[in-house]
Order: C-alpha cells, then sequence, then structure tokens
C-alpha cells in the first residue's frame, strides 16, 4: 500500500521498517525537526531509505493516491483535510484498551490506577482524540513492580508493530473491520507532565 507515516523516535523508526520489508510504499515521512542538533530517529531512518522527510503535515503537503496514514508515536492531530486523503484515512497506535485511558500517557495512568490488565489498540483517527472506531486490539497483564517504560519496552512496543502489521494487512486484503468504541465505559486521563496535543491552528487538547 502507499503511506504516509507520521511519527517519531524508536517506535516510528522500527513502524518504518516494518512497512519497507513488508513491502509498502512509504511516500513521505512526517516527523519532528531536529532538536539541539540531533535528529530524530525515524527521519534519520527514512533519510538514510532516501524517503521524503517533513516537519508537519498540511493537505498540500499530502502526496497524491495515499492508501492510509499510518500514525506510530504521533503527538500531532492529523487534520480532517489530509485524512480525506487517504482512502482509508488515518490509523494510529494507543497504548492502552480504548476506549479506556484515552489520552498521552495511558501506560502510566494505567500503573498508577492499579490496572492489572492494560494493552494496546489500532484504531481509526477521527476529529475526537483517540475516539476512533477499532481495527486490532490485543491485552497483556501488568506485573507488580511494572514501570511505564518497562511496560512499554517489554510488551506494547512490540505489540503495536505487530498490531499495525496485521491491521494494514486487513486493509490491504478487504478483511478490516472496525467496531465502534464504547462511549459509556470511555475514560481520558490528562497529560502526566508534558505539553499537550497540539491540533492543527493551534488549539490543545
Amino acid at each position: 500500500m502507499r503511506i504516509v507515516i507520521c511519527g517519531q523516535k524508536e517506535f516510528g523508526a522500527q513502524v518504518l521498517g516494518m512497512l519497507i520489508e513488508e513491502c509498502h510504499t512509504v511516500r513521505t515521512v512526517v516527523a519532528p525537526a531536529p532538536l539541539d542538533g540531533k535528529t530524530d530517529r525515524l527521519a534519520a531512518r527514512a533519510a538514510a531509505a532516501g524517503i521524503p522527510v517533513l516537519h508537519r503535515l498540511s493537505r498540500a503537503a499530502m502526496p497524491g493516491e495515499i492508501d492510509v496514514i499510518v500514525c506510530a508515536h504521533a503527538h500531532d492531530f492529523i487534520p480532517k483535510a489530509c485524512r480525506d486523503r487517504a482512502r482509508f484515512g488515518a490509523v494510529g497506535y494507543h497504548p492502552s484498551l480504548l476506549p479506556v485511558h484515552r489520552g498521552k500517557d495511558s501506560i502510566r495512568w494505567a500503573i498508577k490506577m492499579g490496572d492489572r490488565v492494560t494493552g494496546g489498540t489500532v484504531y481509526q483517527l477521527t476529529d475526537e482524540v483517540d475516539a476512533g472506531p477499532i481495527l486490532a486490539q490485543e491485552h497483556v497483564f501488568i506485573r507488580p513492580g511494572d514501570s511505564p517504560e518497562g511496560l512499554w519496552r517489554r510488551d506494547l512496543f512490540p505489540m503495536g508493530i505487530r498490531l499495525l502489521k496485521s491491521a494494514l494487512h486487513a486493509l490491504e486484503t478487504g478483511q478490516a473491520s472496525f467496531q465502534p468504541q464504547d462511549e459509556e465505559i470511555a475514560t481520558w486521563e490528562p497529560s502526566w507532565e508534558r505539553e499537550s496535543l497540539r491540533k492543527a491552528g493551534g488549539d490543545r487538547r
């Protein structure tokens, strides 16, 4: 499939590697600009592969004939004008069992609240943050003494790559089934200590 990937850091870089291995055509990568002279890992891997890199996605910058936008550790809101230019819109990975623990710090809150089970979800992006229909989901147990970083590295990071791979295969083969999220059990947790999600036009969420 023809893909635009929006993301950052090692997770974004690993997802890009998976897309290349699966013979998808990555047309453009959207990753953060260099900070303090350091290039983001996703941007570096894209540049090494000869893939154009942008630092902000806009409708004007969207290449034509895109099948799907893949969000991999992306904290920027993807505008509807961009989503509408992709055949399947945009899909992203969220490290919780949506609709529970929507928000940027879902892993921290799951541990803080004493959850014994969490997981990961691939869902379709909409105008509501983390609220779109679910395409793929798995659960994992939170072990005693788990830290957010440890749980992410051990379970949720590889789960995200696996779920995105499976979801893209389902889209490509016409087997995708989107399930709406149950708003009656949805929860939203605020950002732990970090900046809120950026939305087109400068709004914060």
